[in-house]
């Protein structure tokens, strides 16, 4: 049995596809039948998704503004979006530095913002209908120490989701957010791997544990698909209920 939505011929942008949610969600969506454009910073990494992993590359930075309008002016009509390039920035509020600030900022606000702009401009031009999905975090909706710059870009990426819902909605374009807690990528493992550091956040969660990246895919895919036809402008939590508390 398939239990993958039916995305068959489907052509998605997926942002930050070279690693970790973004990786994941890329491989899903191909078995989900969907053709995977793989929007990624380094030229090495475009021609291994591209060799291994049968992804149409697209080297693309969302921070850089002239690396979004070169990648992006010309694009072609598409019939989703997955903005999951993102950075973090680990300092409290006294600590603060504003240049790293404006770099989370400029990635995980202003560049989603920018690429969902250029993929509904095209949708529009043709009058396509489709969806857009921010993977946004927890830390949206909770504040977290030492994530100032962090959760202030997430709670922004949710902002930028209501706002685009309700603009593009009449336009026939879907836009939601999933918000993920601790994410198990091979990154998130190591950063983890400290008990004193993960059994606090672990006691936190109701379910028990962190989330596989493939939990936080699967999310992605049904908001993408007709399956959730009727759903937009929402922020989905993907955290084991974390933010229940």
């Amino acid at each position: 049995m398939n239990l993958f939505p039916d995305l068959n011929g489907k052509h998605i942008l997926v942002t930050g596809a070279a690693s970790g949610i973004g990786l994941a969600i890329a491989q899903r969506l191909v078995q989900a039948g969907a053709h995977v454009i793989a929007g990624v910073r380094k030229s090495q990494d475009a021609e291994r998704l591209r060799r291994d992993e049968g992804f149409e590359p697209l080297l693309l930075d969302v921070g850089d503004l002239a690396s979004v309008g070169s990648a992006l002016n010309d694009l072609r009509p598409l019939d989703g979006l997955v903005n999951c390039a993102g950075i973090a920035s680990l300092e409290g509020c006294l600590e603060l530095d504003p240049a790293e600030f404006d770099r989370v900022m400029a990635v995980n606000a202003r560049g989603a913002a920018l690429v969902a702009k250029h993929v509904a401009k095209a949708m529009v031009a043709v009058g396509r209908r489709g969806a857009i999905v921010n993977v946004s975090s927890q830390a949206a909706l909770i504040a977290l120490d030492s994530h100032l710059s962090y959760c202030a870009s997430k709670a922004a990426l949710d902002a930028i989701t209501r706002v685009m819902a309700l603009e593009l909605g009449p336009l026939g374009i879907r836009v939601n957010s999933v918000n993920p807690t601790v994410t198990l990528t091979p990154m998130a493992v190591a950063a983890w791997s400290d008990p004193a550091k993960r059994d606090p956040a672990l006691a936190a969660i109701p379910l028990g544990r962190f989330a596989e990246p493939v939990e936080v895919a699967d999310p992605v895919l049904f908001l993408l698909s007709d399956a959730a036809a009727m759903i937009t402008g929402v922020s989905l939590p993907v955290d084991g209920g974390y933010t229940c508390r």
